[in-house]
């Protein structure tokens, strides 16, 4: 059927390739089978450069890569594991970087460095694979999942055939003293959704997803999305989980989606009171709390910028893989509506998947993850 004038066709957007750098593995490969076994990234670290007391996160060893700084070092390695083998016209690929904090590393050392705005660093990388065209999103934690929708919207809209995501975070201590200045660190790994939770475990990771136009091998496309701003407080979420349900509302809309179509939630599930508290209420909102859910920061911490992408490549595989992956650390629900969370690892016939994820300043995201 012809289009209307002035209308363009949205196309569909595929996922071609991803990787994943962590404590659990060099690729996505290794660090789903990781999860898949209850392996976890997190450790309990007694000195560190971090922090002046010992805290529990999940930390990468590698070093950096001169000319790269660390946290380059390891989006670069993310990337050049998702692009191997193929081919990207450099004018048809957009290279999209999520990150909340960056070269954060660089201002103790070098204050004035051009790399500590996320633009600069975002060039340095794209031009170290020939990528022209570049985006930062950089939306506290919601910046991951985020990224992916400003890549499949770009697409659809056919402003570009391809789209290289690519999210990273690295620790330091300016980023640990604000989480324990908010009281927000668990003295032991985190457990989402559970009743004796008591905070978030934080971590390292890359990430990097290559999304496309045209089909690749896989059977996988990004569906749709939404977004949602609660404009409740700088750092607290809203407490009626309202906000979040209208972003998973627009995400089942517009992937034409029903709720009783989704086969599991991959949840943000920080592990603090309010996070878990206010992302059970927007599931019950918007119908879909039957759903069998997961968080996975027990296996790889909170990761910031860089857990939209790494939590959505790991619901990627459990589609592929048709399997339902636990809740690392959930024993009973500490929420005051019912979840469906994941206990043990489970193979089920699975074809979509809905990821949410929440961040400081209210905003709020959800994506659907399809299998065709």
């Amino acid at each position: 059927m012809a289009q209307p004038a002035g209308c363009v066709a949205m196309s569909d957007v595929w996922i071609i390739s991803d990787s994943i750098i962590s404590p659990l593995g060099n690729s996505s490969v290794e660090n789903y089978d990781a999860v898949r076994k209850g392996q976890s990234g997190i450790k309990f670290h007694e000195t560190s450069t971090l922090s002046k007391t010992p805290i529990h996160a999940s930390l990468i060893t590698t070093e950096a890569n001169l000319p790269f700084t660390r946290f380059e070092s390891i989006a670069v390695d993310a990337v050049a594991n998702a692009i191997d083998g193929l081919v990207l016209p450099r004018d048809k690929t957009i290279f999209i970087l999520s990150t909340t904090k960056g070269n954060i590393e660089l201002i103790d050392s070098n204050p004035k460095h051009a790399r500590i705005g996320l633009n600069e660093s975002a060039k340095f990388i794209a031009t170290h694979f020939g990528f022209t065209h570049t985006q930062v999103v950089s939306n506290a934690c919601i910046s991951g999942s985020l990224a992916l929708l400003v890549a499949q919207r770009m697409l659809a809209a056919q402003q570009f055939d391809h789209a290289v995501v690519v999210a990273a975070e690295v620790l330091s201590k300016f980023i640990v003293s604000g989480f324990q200045s908010l009281h927000a660190l668990s003295p032991d790994a985190c457990r989402p959704f559970d009743h004796a939770r008591t905070g978030i475990s934080l971590g390292e990771a890359a990430a990097a997803v290559v999304l496309s136009t045209t089909k690749g091998k896989r059977n996988l496309r990004l569906a749709g999305g939404g977004l949602s701003n609660d404009a409740n407080h700088i750092s607290g979420p809203s407490r009626t989980g309202k906000e979040l349900s209208v972003a998973i509302d627009h995400a089942l809309n517009s992937s034409k989606v029903s709720t009783t179509e989704i086969d599991f939630i991959s949840a943000h599930g920080t592990a603090t009171i309010f996070n878990d508290e206010m992302e059970a209420k927007a599931f019950s909102h918007s119908n879909i709390q039957h759903a069998p859910l997961h968080s996975l920061k027990g296996y790889f911490g909170h990761t910031l910028g860089a857990a939209g992408v790494v939590e959505s490549i790991i619901a990627m595989h459990a589609l592929e893989q048709n399997e339902l992956i636990p809740s690392m650390g959930f024993e009973s629900s500490g929420v005051s509506v019912p979840v469906n969370v994941v206990k043990k690892l489970e193979r089920r016939t699975l074809n979509r998947v809905l990821k949410t994820a929440s961040g400081f300043g209210g905003c709020n995201a959800a994506i659907i993850l399809e299998k065709i």
